[in-house]
């Protein structure tokens, strides 16, 4: 985090980055881009370009991408350096020794960690080390042995040679072989589907013992569909995301009518599995789906053989689940830069500017964030998950809608564990949670349940919070909590029972207006 909080760069850096390459305005900007914007400057005004042996190398400079005061994550840096499989790592003199276990990434597979002797000297020169992922196979040039480089055209050229290779050398890894046999095989599979032809060739004609006619076998299936209606566990055959490997494991997924399971087919083991109560929803693609769970976890499966699996499995989900698909929307800002709704420390939506840009876009009220900018709402705390709502430029988000009353969807688990939002009555009947108003400065009120008041202590408004636990659920599925927590949970309470730090207290704890 440190190191994505430099506001600018030291005169040694600067001195480098000239070594390196050229400094040029990203508006405007007609050659290779590195997925920088060059229309409207969201992700810097300029950086750094160099061309080499018919190389195009656009660099991702820390101090040349947006920086967001009050934000360690520094996420809109993150966003590209991150996503970067070689990183240049720049040392002055003094500088703590380099690990990579410092960063954490699915993608930089190798460093090259560059320190810098006596600069904006006369007598400047760089010593260079190398660190790589296990997987990743050596690669040129060579490095001599204690060997220090003087600032020169021979240094740049070694080093552009040097990270070039090891782009190269890490397509050549487990994981980005795989990627690329993949998406051979997807391109291989849509031109056969796409340009096979079952026209006949006349018999009469020269060669009549070939024969492109030949008739495709169909699979034989008694009454399709119904054996997703079996109580028992469906199993299919996928590959499962191993975002702490960074790897795709061969994996079978089964879903009955009370459990989802993973199971990896080389050990047999069980990796993943949670209860069909708490599924909230999930994303499908043609080849994927990735499916949200509790508190808007998630695990991501896909097939590379038949899309068919897909259906099937969303289909199964809709039939034993109460979860439903997620919905992907852009939001934008208004006039005062907001985004025109109110999300509550779960990534509930708790309330709409009617009319807004949020409520045109489609997001409404009991809403459920489970993804922001690409980063999992789960991992977020409230002030992570509002400064990023705050500072992204383009914020994208996917949301699972509420139930048709207008509540919002909740694992089994999240509801018996955690104390959950409150609902009361609109004017048109419809449930809706406790809000703060858009027009006037009026506090939330706690609204008791029917034939449950006196299980609840009457507090002084000024000790009233908005976060309540819930005494029954709608069903009658939930149970009766103890009196001393369902009576009055302090402001400066958590929902885990958490102190909470003292500049949190305010009467819209647990609450955000974007």
């Amino acid at each position: 985090e440190e190191m994505y909080n430099n506001e600018s760069a030291g005169p040694a850096f600067e001195e480098f980055l000239q070594l390196l390459g050229e400094r040029v305005r990203l508006k405007g900007f007609e050659k290779y881009r590195a997925q920088l914007d060059t229309k409207t400057d969201s992700t810097g005004t300029h950086s750094l370009y160099t061309t080499y042996k018919e190389y195009e190398i656009m660099f991702h400079v820390s101090t040349m991408l947006p920086y967001t005061p009050n934000n360690k994550q520094q996420l809109l840096r993150k966003r590209h350096i991150g996503n970067d499989i070689v990183t240049i790592v720049f040392q002055e003199p003094g500088a703590e020794s380099f690990s990579p276990k410092n960063i954490r990434s699915h993608f930089q597979h190798v460093f090259v960690i560059v320190r810098v002797h006596n600069p904006c000297t006369d007598n400047v020169c760089y010593s260079v080390a190398v660190t790589r992922s296990r997987d990743v196979p050596s690669f040129g040039p060579p490095i001599p042995k204690g060997i220090t480089f003087p600032k020169s055209n021979v240094f740049r050229d070694f080093l552009l040679a040097k990270v070039i290779n090891a782009e190269n050398a890490a397509h050549k890894s487990e994981k980005f072989r795989a990627m690329a046999t993949r998406t051979r095989q997807e391109y291989l599979k849509d031109l056969a589907e796409k340009n096979v032809t079952n026209t006949p060739i006349d018999p009469s004609g020269k060669f009549p013992f070939i024969s492109l006619a030949s008739k495709k076998k169909e699979k034989s299936k008694p009454h399709p569909g119904v054996e997703l209606h079996s109580s028992g566990a469906v199993v299919w055959i996928l590959h499962a995301k191993d975002y702490s490997r960074g790897l795709d494991i061969e994996c079978l997924l089964g879903i009955s009518n009370e459990f989802v399971v993973v199971i990896e087919q080389d050990t047999k083991s069980v990796v993943f599995n949670c209860s069909c109560r708490d599924v909230i929803g999930w994303t499908s693609t043609d080849t994927s789906v990735k499916i949200f769970y509790e508190r808007g976890e998630c695990v991501s499966v896909e097939t590379f053989k038949n899309s068919e699996d897909i259906k099937e499995i969303v289909k199964r989900l809709e039939l034993v689940t109460k979860g439903c698909e997620s919905v992907e929307m852009t939001l934008r800002r208004n006039g005062l830069g907001q985004l025109g709704f109110h999300v509550n420390y779960e990534g509930i939506v708790a309330d709409v500017e009617p009319y807004g840009y949020a409520w045109q876009a489609g997001l409404r009220q009991g809403s459920r964030l489970v993804e922001i900018c690409t980063v999992a709402v789960a991992t977020l705390s409230h002030e992570q998950m509002i400064d990023l709502l705050r500072t992204s430029v383009t914020v994208k988000v996917v949301i699972i809608p509420p139930h048709e009353d207008c509540t919002p969807r909740r694992s089994f688990s999240e509801i018996h564990r955690m104390p959950v939002m409150e609902y009361k009555m609109n004017d048109g009947g419809v449930p809706h949670e406790f809000k703060f108003p858009f027009r006037n400065n009026n506090k939330w009120q706690r609204n008791a349940n029917k034939g449950q008041a006196s299980h609840i202590q009457q507090m002084p408004s000024q000790m009233q919070s908005p976060i309540t636990t819930r005494v029954a659920s709608g069903k009658g599925e939930g149970k009766m909590p103890p009196p001393d927590r369902a009576a009055n949970i302090p402001r400066s309470i958590s929902s885990d029972g958490r102190p909470l730090e003292s500049r949190r207290y305010d009467s819209n704890l647990g609450v955000f207006f974007c």
